[in-house]
């Protein structure tokens, strides 16, 4: 089974606009029209069983909505391969409350975006957050690193990661881009003896550009295969979760960078699902 851990869509009457908007933003292309019907017609190309949506909320006024939307969505798309988390904000004031309706509604987890959502990961917004997840045993995944479409902003680095588990202790907490998207130097040092997981999304071989000239060669170069078996040596096989940021990277060619690395099939076979798998108690 191969799980995609970290994908979006957006909902069909805004699916166009929201797409072009972030393409314009990060000078990428996106690799789905950005519906969940074009999520999984790239799935069925790459060979992917399961999608995870994450949802973010880029105001405390959309997270009643968008978590309302993704209890219709797995109920929709039920045994169909794709299942999506819910949001919280850290100006959210009644946050202990849609974190228990979150778990309620049955959704496993929570998606925040420091960057977008213009808070730092360990502000105590996000700490008070992060300590009432650990308590209903819900996951957290949070972007890491810069972001492509805000160049320089700093709100979620691998210091903050670290600030954040040496606070809340030991929770079901999946960083990102592999920790902190171009901070790759400092994850392995910083987090390699932490609990965390990382995803892989957006992090491997090369982004894929607009033809706008925005980007320089230099720019577009994620990790290579040396560059992820660092990160690879540090986090060992059972913390990494196999995630591409549909629609942001080509599925198939995500998978096939996995499959295509220098470890054994049980060690692929861990990343690409059965890491997962375990964490969303799916086995």
């Amino acid at each position: 089974m191969i799980i995609d851990i970290h994908t979006h869509t957006f909902p069909a009457r805004v699916a166009e606009s929201a797409i072009g908007k972030l393409s314009h933003a990060s000078h990428t292309i996106p690799f789905s029209d950005g519906s969940a019907e074009g999520l999984l017609s790239t799935m069925t190309a790459a060979g992917i069983d399961l999608s995870l949506i994450l949802p973010v909320a880029t105001s405390e006024r959309q997270v009643e909505h968008i978590n309302d939307s993704a209890a219709a969505l797995n109920e929709a798309y039920s045994g169909k391969g794709l299942f999506s988390f819910g949001c919280i904000h850290p100006n959210y004031e009644n946050y202990r409350k849609e974190l228990l309706r979150i778990k309620e509604l049955g959704l496993k987890g929570v998606k925040i975006h420091p960057v977008y959502q213009g808070v730092d990961l360990d502000d105590p917004r996000y700490l008070r957050i992060f300590d009432r997840i650990a308590e209903l045993g819900l996951i957290a995944v949070t972007h890491t690193g810069l972001d492509v479409g805000f160049p320089g902003v700093v709100r979620c680095s691998p210091q903050m990661a670290l600030h954040v588990v040496k606070e809340i202790g030991d929770f079901s907490f999946i960083l990102a881009h592999m920790g902190g998207w171009k901070n790759w130097d400092e994850v392995p040092e910083l987090l390699g003896e932490t609990h965390v997981y990382l995803d892989t999304s957006f992090s491997t071989g090369r982004m894929h550009p607009l033809s706008d000239g925005y980007w320089t060669e230099k720019d577009l170069d994620l990790l290579d295969r040396d560059g992820f078996m660092r990160l690879y040596r540090a986090f060992g096989p059972d913390r990494l979760l196999f995630g591409t940021d549909s629609p942001w990277s080509p599925q198939t060619e995500s998978v096939s960078f996995i499959q295509e690395l220098p470890l054994g099939a049980k060690e692929k076979r861990k990343i690409l699902g059965e890491n997962a798998a375990l964490l969303l108690k799916l086995m």
